[in-house]
C-alpha cells in the first residue's frame, strides 16, 4: 500500500511539472491591451522576423505596471511605451522630464529607451460630438459647469499620476459619478449614452468612428506621449540583428499613419500581424512571410495552453492541499491558521495577485505556455488551495467518533488508520473539494491571458478589444465545455475512488 501511494504521488508530481510542450528560447516582445500597442508589438516582431530572428509576441498583457514589471524580470525583452507614461506612471513622483533624463534614469534599471517612432499618442477627454455641441462644451474647463455629467475612465487612468485625480484637481471638476472600466468597453458605454465622457488616446480609430469630440486641454495638464520602445540592455548583445531591425522603425510612423494602422485593425478587422507586415514591406522594403492560422489552429493552440495552466496549478494544489488539510484536521490550532491563510488568499483580487507574482514566479522557471505562465500557474495554485484544504479538513473531522474508536481498538497505528480508514471515509467530501477546485481553476485560468499566459482568455480579450463577439465566444464556449468535461471526469472518479458502501449510503 505504501509503495502504491508513493508511486501515485510520484506520478502526480511528474504530471504537474513536466511540460506538454518544449518552451521556445526566443526573444519576447510584449504589448499592452489596446490595439495600437498590439500593432506596435507586431511591427517589432515583423521587423525582427525580416532580419531572420524568431521572436514571440506576448500580446495584450494588460497595463503599464504589468508590462514594465515583466520587462524588469526578464519575462519580456522589449515593449512599446510612451514618454508621458514613463514620466507620470513608471517614474511617478521622481520629477523626471525630457527624454534625456528618462534614458539616464531607466538605464539604472538595465532598460534602454529608443528614439520615438515619430508620433504622439496623448490622452484627451472625449465626448460624443452631438452631446458636446448641445451642452456647449469645447474645453476640459467647460466640464466644471456640468457637475452632473457621468464619466467612465479606464481603471489605469483612474489611478495614474496624470489621470483622473490630477485632472480633477487641475480643472476643479466636481463630478462624482465616475467609474473605472475597460477602455474598449468605455467606447460602447459612450456610444450608448451610459456615460458622457471618457479618456481617449488621440490616435484611436474609435474617435472618428464614433464621432467623438476631443476636448481642448486648455490648462496643459497632459504631457507629450511620444511612442517609443523600452528594451533590456542585454538584448543588443544577445540579438544585435533584432535590435538593429526594430530601431529602423524610429521616426518612421507619423500620427496620420498610426491612425490609419489602428483603423485597419480595429474597424476593417484586418489582423494586426497583416497590418504590421504590410507597413514593414511598404516603409522598410522587407517582405515578411506570414503563417496563416485558421480558427481550428487557434482553438488547438489555446486549448493546449489552457490545459497546461490548469494541469500544473491544480496538480500542485492537490500535492500541497491534501497534506495541509490533513494537518488542519489533526492539529486544531495549526488548522485554524492554515484555513485562515488559504481563506485570505482567496479574497485577494485575481489581477492584483497575478501582477504581484510576476517577478517572484519567474524564478521558478515554469514558462513554456506564455510569457506570464509562471505567475498564472502560481496564482491558480493558490486559488485552488481553499476548497481542497477545507474539504479535506472537514471530511476528516466529520468522521463519527465511534468509527475512530473502532479503528483504534483494532490496534492500527495512526498512519495506517489515516490511510485505511479515515481517508476512505472522508473521500466523498475530499473529492467534492477537488472537483470544486478544478472547475474554478478552469474558469480562473482565462485571466492568465492578462499577463501573457495564453489559454482561452486570449480570444476573449481580443474580442473585447475589437468588439468581436465571435472571438469572445471562441474563448468562452470552449472554457465552459472544458469545465463540464472536468465535472464529468470527477463524477467518474466518484465511482472509482469512493468505497461502494459510502456511495450506497449517499444514494439512499
Amino acid at each position: 500500500m505504501r509503495k502504491r501511494t508513493a508511486a501515485l504521488l510520484a506520478v502526480v508530481l511528474v504530471a504537474a511539472l513536466v511540460p506538454l510542450s518544449s518552451p521556445v528560447d526566443a526573444p519576447r516582445v510584449g504589448s499592452k491591451k489596446f490595439t495600437e500597442s498590439v500593432i506596435l508589438g507586431e511591427l517589432v516582431a515583423a521587423a525582427a522576423s525580416g532580419a531572420g530572428v524568431e521572436v514571440l509576441h506576448a500580446r495584450e498583457l494588460g497595463g503599464t505596471r504589468i508590462l514594465f514589471q515583466a520587462l524588469l524580470s526578464g519575462e519580456i525583452d522589449v515593449y512599446p511605451e510612451y514618454t508621458g507614461t514613463i514620466a507620470k506612471e513608471i517614474l511617478a513622483g521622481e520629477g523626471i522630464e525630457g527624454e534625456g533624463e528618462l534614458r539616464s534614469r531607466l538605464l539604472e534599471d538595465g532598460v534602454i529607451v529608443s528614439r520615438p517612432f515619430g508620433f504622439n499618442n496623448g490622452y484627451a477627454i472625449g465626448m460624443l460630438e452631438e452631446r458636446a455641441q448641445k451642452l456647449g462644451i469645447r474645453t476640459v474647463s467647460d466640464l466644471a459647469s456640468h457637475p452632473d455629467l457621468v464619466f467612465g475612465f479606464s481603471n489605469e487612468f483612474m489611478d495614474r499620476e496624470d489621470g483622473w485625480p490630477a485632472l480633477q484637481r487641475v480643472y476643479g471638476l466636481a463630478q462624482r459619478d465616475v467609474s473605472g472600466m475597460d477602455h474598449d468597453l468605455a467606447y460602447r458605454q459612450l456610444a450608448s449614452g451610459s456615460i458622457d465622457a471618457m479618456e481617449v488616446y488621440t490616435t484611436d480609430a474609435g474617435i472618428r468612428y464614433h464621432g467623438i469630440r476631443t476636448l481642448e486641454d486648455d490648462r496643459g495638464h497632459f504631457p507629450l506621449y511620444q511612442a517609443l520602445l523600452l528594451y533590456r540592455a542585454d538584448l543588443a548583445e544577445r540579438e544585435p540583428q533584432m535590435v538593429a531591425a526594430m530601431l529602423a522603425l524610429e521616426e518612421r510612423i507619423s500620427e496620420e499613419e498610426m491612425m490609419a494602422l489602428n483603423a485597419a485593425a480595429q474597424l476593417e478587422r484586418i489582423p494586426e500581424r497583416e497590418v504590421a507586415a504590410s507597413f514593414i514591406a511598404r516603409e522598410l522594403g522587407v517582405e515578411v512571410e506570414l503563417e496563416t492560422q485558421t480558427r481550428w489552429d487557434r482553438l488547438c493552440k489555446h486549448t493546449l495552453e489552457h490545459l497546461e495552466l490548469v494541469r500544473r496549478s491544480f496538480l500542485l494544489a492537490v500535492l500541497c492541499g491534501l497534506p495541509l488539510g490533513i494537518l488542519a484536521a489533526k492539529k486544531r490550532r495549526a488548522g485554524q491558521l492554515i484555513l485562515a491563510v488559504v481563506g485570505v488568499i482567496q479574497t485577494i483580487p485575481a489581477l492584483a495577485l497575478l501582477v504581484v507574482l510576476i517577478e517572484p514566479a519567474a524564478a521558478l522557471g515554469l514558462t513554456g505556455v506564455g510569457t506570464g505562465s509562471a505567475a498564472a500557474i502560481c496564482a491558480l495554485f493558490l486559488y485552488s488551495l481553499l476548497p481542497i484544504v477545507r474539504n479535506t479538513c472537514e471530511g476528516l473531522r466529520g468522521i463519527p467518533p465511534e468509527l475512530r474508536e473502532s479503528a483504534e481498538a483494532l490496534g492500527l497505528p495512526p498512519a495506517a488508520r489515516l490511510r485505511l480508514v479515515e481517508l476512505p471515509l472522508a473521500s466523498r467530501t475530499i473529492l467534492a473539494g477537488l472537483k470544486t477546485a478544478a472547475i474554478l481553476n478552469v474558469g480562473f485560468a482565462t485571466l492568465g491571458a492578462l499577463i501573457g499566459a495564453g489559454g482561452y482568455g486570449q480570444p476573449i480579450l481580443t474580442g473585447i478589444r475589437l468588439d468581436d463577439y465571435a472571438l469572445i465566444l471562441e474563448g468562452a464556449l470552449p472554457s465552459a465545455a472544458l469545465a463540464l468535461l472536468v465535472q464529468a471526469l470527477f463524477e467518474l472518479c466518484d465511482r472509482i475512488v469512493i468505497p461502494a458502501g459510502l456511495r450506497l449510503s449517499s444514494q439512499g
